[in-house]
Formats: C-alpha cells, structure tokens, sequence
C-alpha cells in the first residue's frame, strides 16, 4: 500500500502546485497509525500529514457536499465503493460535479482494527499486509493473522468497481472474489418474527445516539436533520425508552431505502458495533425482490425503484399476503 501512498502524494502535490485544484481531499494520520481520518489539504506542505493505508476505510464522497460549493476545484481520491455514493450524491444534486476532479484509488479491503486487537495480545505496534496474511507486531509478540477475518464488515463482501474517475492510481489487480453480501440477511429472514425482534431488541438497546451513523451517511444529508427538530418531541440525545432507540434506526433506514449504496460506513463507525448496514442491506435484498436488481449510485441519473411507477410494480397486496417475500 506504501507504494500507492507514493503515487498519490505526488499528484496531490502536483495538482496543488499547478493551480488545477485549490485543495485535495484525503486522509491524514490521526494519534495511532491505524486511525487516520478524512482531511482537506490546500497547500503543499499541509500534505506533510497525508497517509493512505490499509486502515484508510472512511468514504470521502460526503464531504464533497460542501466542499463542492467552495471557490475553486477539489480533487478527491475515491475507492471503488466511495464512487457509488458519490454518483448518488450526484443524482440527488448535492455534489456539483463540474467542480469535483475524481481520482479512483484502490482499495484491496481495508483493515479492522478491533478485530485484529481482538485476535492478539497486547498494543499494536505495527501491521503490514502480504497477500491474505496480516502480520501483527504488538507488545506481547508477532501474530499472523488471516485477512478476510480482519477486514471491515462492508470490504468483507465487496465486489464494487470504480463507477465514476477522472484520473486513476491502480497498480495492483484487483481480485475478482465470490461472495454473497445478503448471507447476513438471509439468516435473519430464518428467524421467527420474536426472535427477529429480540435480536434488534439486543442490538439496538446498545444504541448510546451519539449519531456518527447519521453523521456519516452519505445518504443523510438534509441540511435538517428531523431529529435534530426540538419541536418534533424525538431530539433527545440519549434514548428515552425502548420504543425511541429503535424509532431512531428505523425511521434512518426508511429513509435511505432505494437511495443506499451499502457503503457500511454506518457499521464502521459505530461505537457500539451495531451491525447497522444489515437493516439497510435487507431493504436492499427487498427492493431487488419486489423490483429487479438494482445498485444505488450505479449512475449518476435516473431514479430508483421507490421513486418511480410501473404498471408492473408489485402490488401491497402480493406482499402482505406472503406471494412476494
């Protein structure tokens, strides 16, 4: 990944000193080298703190929403799976693309720390990558560790390619992997109605409302927030009964349906490590179902299956009685 940073650096720095764009959108080093965070850089020598590395997993396309509106270009280095919120962003006319240069990176899935602390001993001190082996330096030894076992939940079954560029920093191919994203889903939809119930009941009560779920979706970018409305009765920091804790998840879900891209940064965030992306990834699975395969942020135009009418459009109905799943 070293190698990438390189390539990467040296175009921002190109750019910054051509003129091309006022400032490049990346990641900078945080207090550990394994918590580096999204960052603006509009001049060289900020670009002394850039890093890009396998702990890089935050998507960047949010922040365009306001640094599109700013005097001058911005270059933005995007994964494969940032590119799809970005085209969505797009689409609901929130980035002003005419003033966004995209550089596509790779991504090769990106690290979990807390689970490779979870599968070691000690303070990490150091992780290097070679092909699906993780080696791990902590203070009580060395650990090898399977990658696919410690990678993020949303790179777990990401099969994303780049859906939007202007330029591109690829210098690794990327391996084409069989995988099945609604797994997760699928043995949810095994469990009776009560057990379903008492599993989010278990999950979401461990909600604390710090809204970094909210925060970093893409797809929540209302400049107003309803639950950040005092006179809607619902913008109580922390949960005032259980009904409020899951009123917050779900109505968020509800939102987002048919607009979600299953980015994951909702899960990745989480304090709490509430595995939020399986109520987004159940409407996914849903929708697919009732309306055809169908990617959030595929294209940067058009509408989604909720936004539109056919008159083949499945019927309330099929669906409540049990002929559509």
């Amino acid at each position: 990944m070293k190698d990438v940073e390189m390539k990467m650096l040296e175009r921002a720095k190109a750019l910054l000193e051509s003129g091309e764009v006022a400032r490049v959108i990346g990641w900078k080093k945080g207090e550990f080298f394994y918590d580096p965070t999204p960052a603006s850089f509009e001049t060289v020598d900020e670009l002394k703190d850039f890093v890009y590395n396998w702990f890089c997993g935050a998507n960047l396309s949010k922040y365009l929403i306001q640094m599109s509106k700013k005097e001058g270009k911005t270059a933005v280095f995007l994964k494969p799976c940032d590119t799809y919120s970005f085209n969505q962003l797009v689409k609901e006319h929130r980035i002003k693309r005419e003033n966004i240069h995209v550089i596509a990176v790779e991504c090769l899935a990106k690290l979990n720390i807390e689970a490779i602390k979870a599968q070691t001993d000690g303070i990490v001190k150091s992780v290097d990558v070679v092909e699906k082996d993780v080696k791990v330096v902590t203070t009580s030894g060395e650990y090898t560790l399977y990658k696919p076992e410690v990678v993020l939940s949303k790179c777990a079954v990401c099969n994303k390619t780049h859906q939007v560029k202007d330029e591109e920093i690829i210098l690794h191919e990327r391996p084409v992997r069989d995988v099945d994203r609604f797994e997760e889903v699928e043995k949810l939809e095994t469990m009776t109605a009560d057990e379903r119930f008492a599993f989010w009941k278990d999950q979401l009560s461990k909600c604390i409302r710090c809204n970094a779920c909210r925060n970093v979706c893409p797809a929540c970018s209302c400049v107003k927030c309803v639950f950040d409305n005092p006179k809607s009765g619902i913008s109580a920091k922390a949960n005032d009964s259980e009904f409020e804790e899951k009123l917050f998840h779900v109505i968020r879900a509800f939102h987002v349906a048919g607009r979600c891209t299953d980015c994951g940064e909702c899960s990745r965030v989480c304090p709490q490590n509430i595995p939020l992306h399986l109520l987004n990834r159940k409407f996914i699975k849903d929708i697919d179902g009732l309306y055809g395969q169908f990617q959030a942020g595929e294209t940067d135009e058009g509408k989604t299956p909720l936004t539109s009418y056919t008159e083949g459009d499945v019927e309330p109905k099929d669906v409540f009685n049990g002929e559509a799943k």
